[in-house]
């Protein structure tokens, strides 16, 4: 094994570790839901935003805070409220007067957007002008005010979450806001055995107290391999077929998605899909990102940048539904 591959193993370990670090920490407060803590890092160390939605009292707000206390970041969170306006989120300037000069100026008092891990807790009880204020910070990592340009500390992410739409004073995110989202999780009930387990500890001596284990600057130094890990010529060929398989005006898309979709995925889908199935597969120890990992943050990536159609609405058929039958539908490996 030359220098350099020994090196990169070496990352690798380190990354594996982190992650048992945190999970270790979350697992102090956070009762099952593997799948999800699994999410949630993936997306954290690929450098994507999340967006987690359920019904209330699924854990959704307490992972987020929790994860909050075992990286030391700034952590805010926003309560989302359908009378809050854009300038709450990203801040907004007033004018001062110089108690020396007495001239008076406009300064820019920055919101909370400004911190390394932003909350957006119930992110669809606002409307969508106050929603949209986020679409800058989340893609180019910066806020306009004025003529002034002011950047964003890294790492920066946003956790989400949000209440089913069918829920009564809800307003659904936009597309285009959805798409800034690289994944979308649903958070299911837990299992009875967990359940009961949750009961029992939250109704006796209480949960633990998780402590900070990894900073900033490590979460950086993890999304930097996550970059480097491998993915070959094999892999990137699937995720396109897979991408394109959702767009229903061309011949080689999925007999499903032309059923029942009337809008396809775009170019952040493939960009997410390939990150996702790198940061999974660093995660887990492995030093290269496989079919297998693409596979596993599919639903993930593409239920929120999929529109289904009349038909499937008809036909009870719902976004996870048509994903589930491309993966059986584009093969690995092209013919």
């Amino acid at each position: 094994m030359s220098t350099e591959e020994q090196v990169d193993l070496k990352l690798v370990e380190e990354a594996h570790a982190t992650r048992d670090k945190i999970t270790a920490e979350l697992r102090k407060v956070i009762i099952g839901q593997e799948t999800l803590i699994e999410e949630v890092l993936t997306a954290m160390f690929a450098g994507g935003h999340l967006l987690m939605v359920g019904v209330p009292g699924l854990a959704k707000t307490l992972l987020v805070s929790t994860l909050s206390k075992v990286l030391t970041m700034d952590f805010k969170r926003i309560q989302f409220t359908p009378d809050m306006m854009p300038s709450d989120i990203t801040g907004t300037e007033i004018l001062e007067e110089d108690p020396a000069t007495g001239r008076k100026t406009f300064v820019f008092v920055k919101g909370p957007v400004f911190t390394n891990l932003l909350l957006a807790d119930e992110i669809n009880r606002t409307p969508p002008k106050t929603q949209a204020a986020l679409m800058e910070a989340m893609q180019e990592k910066q806020v306009s005010a004025g003529k002034t340009t002011y950047p964003l500390e890294e790492p920066f992410m946003v956790m989400a979450t949000q209440n089913p739409i069918e829920q009564e004073g809800t307003y659904p995110l936009p597309e285009a806001q959805l798409d800034r989202f690289m994944f979308m999780i649903y958070v299911d009930y837990p299992k009875d055995d967990e359940l009961k387990e949750i009961i029992r500890r939250t109704t006796a001596e209480g949960l633990g107290s998780p402590e900070a284990v990894i900073s900033g600057h490590d979460v950086l130094e993890v999304r930097r391999i996550v970059r480097k890990v491998p993915i070959s010529e094999h892999v990137l060929d699937y995720i396109t077929r897979l991408v394109v398989a959702t767009h229903i005006n061309k011949d080689v898309a999925s007999p499903t998605a032309k059923k029942y979709l009337s809008w396809g995925a775009g170019p952040r889908a493939g960009q997410n899909l390939a990150l996702g199935a790198k940061s999974r597969a660093l995660l887990r120890g492995n030093v290269q990102a496989t079919a297998e990992d693409v596979r596993a943050v599919a639903h993930a990536v593409l239920r929120h940048r999929i529109v289904t159609n009349f038909t499937a609405i008809a036909d009870n058929v719902s976004a996870d539904d048509v994903v589930d039958a491309m993966l059986k539908e584009v093969p690995e490996d092209a013919k």
